[in-house]
């Protein structure tokens, strides 16, 4: 039945031969059609742990075992003789539909942790993708991204996989060091070549010989240093401050920003030809508010991360709670949901965090609130005025469909603006003790 339905099928009459083809099935689904040969052998417990779906075939009589297997031993279902040729290739369809599924976010998942970063959503498997092919490359790249985004992460992702792996990683934020200091910084100096010069000192660019310098805020750069940082990615040479020696250094340059470079170089605060070396590969490091699919999944990292930080007895997020960051924009991105949930596990005096551990209670706005109270009034106008349109305006019959009183009808009328031809009866009856 099975091969006559497509699928590739692999016999065995063993459990410990059964164990061993399963081990060699990437995804793939195991019809038993002994349940209880294979029970008896205790493989149980090898299916409870196994990545492959498991179908059991069982005779009319022992619907019971079959069901304690799918109960307690994670079969995906059972099918009882004489099987049913639709009902199998249904089933066996479900189940490898499922196991495909398992291991397609495995591996994302593998993916994601072999570049050093939490997420599986869509923009992230995009920004994987383009990590891997920028990695197998020498040339520069320059990573847009909001702050807070992980950028150096991308950058030292870059690095890990590239042929410079087992060379240094060199970071340097340049919007933190003073502008009398960044040549100094990047370049070194020579003893003697300025006051406090007591000794000859090397720069990042040389320290990260044989490497990656990563140069975080690019966009804050001085224009002189720009100048300096544009000779070396033109000829591959430093020099030393206080030297006239220039010296080779093999360096990969992967710089990073927030700013919008494009803008800067229009306003003449970045060079145009420093803004064209650097662009030659370009990574954009997508905002936390693009992929709310990551939101819990970021989260729990952090809780796992900082555990020795909170009570014993937290136990974790509530429902409630993941929704509503799932829901908040996240305007400081990773950064800013580290922060909070590594705050609120110290603050959490409870075995769930909240919203006010969170500190969301004076961030999210009641816009959801207002929000949903227009959706109900618009629900309800568009009930009411479609049942008065299919009862040709009459109100009895309209409320009597709508399951509530005339006098509710009216009023619900009056509330949502709509005209009906004898709501001015309804002041009356309420006079009497009309009742909603």
């Amino acid at each position: 039945m099975l091969r006559s339905a497509g699928w590739i099928v692999q016999r065995v009459f063993e459990p410990d031969a059964l164990t061993a083809e399963a081990a060699r099935c990437r995804v793939g689904v195991v019809v038993l059609d002994d349940l209880s040969a294979f029970q008896r052998a205790g493989i149980c417990a090898a299916i409870a742990g196994s990545d492959i779906e498991w179908v059991a075939v069982t005779p009319p009589g022992t619907t019971d075992d079959a069901v304690c297997a799918k109960l307690l031993c994670g079969f995906f279902d059972y099918l009882t003789t004489p099987v049913d040729p639709e009902r199998l290739r249904f089933t066996v369809g479900h189940a490898h539909g499922k196991a495909e599924l398992r291991d397609r976010h495995e591996r994302r998942s593998t993916h994601a942790s072999s570049f050093g970063m939490v997420g599986a959503s869509k923009p992230m498997q995009a920004l994987y993708r383009t990590l891997e092919k920028i990695a197998r490359t020498d040339a520069p790249v320059l990573i847009s991204g909001e702050s807070g985004t992980g950028k150096e992460l991308a950058a030292q992702a870059i690095h890990r996989h590239s042929n410079r792996r087992n060379g240094p990683f060199v970071a340097v934020n340049c919007g933190a060091i003073p502008s009398t200091l960044i040549q100094t910084q990047l370049f070194g100096h020579e003893k003697g070549s300025f006051t406090d010069a007591h000794r000859r000192e090397i720069g990042s660019v040389e320290a990260a010989s044989g490497g990656t310098l990563f140069l975080d805020e690019i966009g804050d750069l001085p224009h002189e240093a720009q100048a300096a940082l544009l000779r070396f990615l033109q000829e591959s040479t430093i020099t030393r401050v206080g030297s006239t020696q220039s010296i080779k250094v093999d360096v990969r340059v992967v710089a990073a920003t927030h700013v919008d470079l494009v803008s800067a170089v229009r306003e003449r605060r970045f060079r145009e030809d420093l803004f064209y070396r650097l662009n030659v590969l370009r990574v954009e490091v997508p905002p936390l508010r693009m992929r709310t699919d990551d939101v819990e999944a970021l989260a729990r990292h952090v809780l796992e991360r900082y555990r020795n930080d909170a009570s014993p007895a937290l136990r974790g997020f509530s429902e409630q709670v993941l929704d509503a960051m799932r829901a908040y924009a996240w305007p400081g991105n990773v950064r800013e949901l580290v922060n909070r949930v590594h705050g609120a596990m110290i603050l959490c005096e409870s075995a769930w965090i909240t919203a006010a551990d969170l500190g969301f209670e004076r961030v999210l706005r009641p816009a959801a609130a207002i929000s949903l109270a227009g959706a109900r009034q618009r629900s309800e106008r568009e009930l009411v005025l479609a049942a008065l349109q299919r009862n040709a305006n009459n109100v009895s019959a309209a409320a009597r469909e709508l399951g509530i009183s005339r006098v509710t009808l009216y009023r619900l009328a009056r509330r949502l603006s709509i005209e009906t031809k004898t709501a001015g009866r309804a002041t009356a009856e309420q006079r009497v003790g009309g009742h909603g």
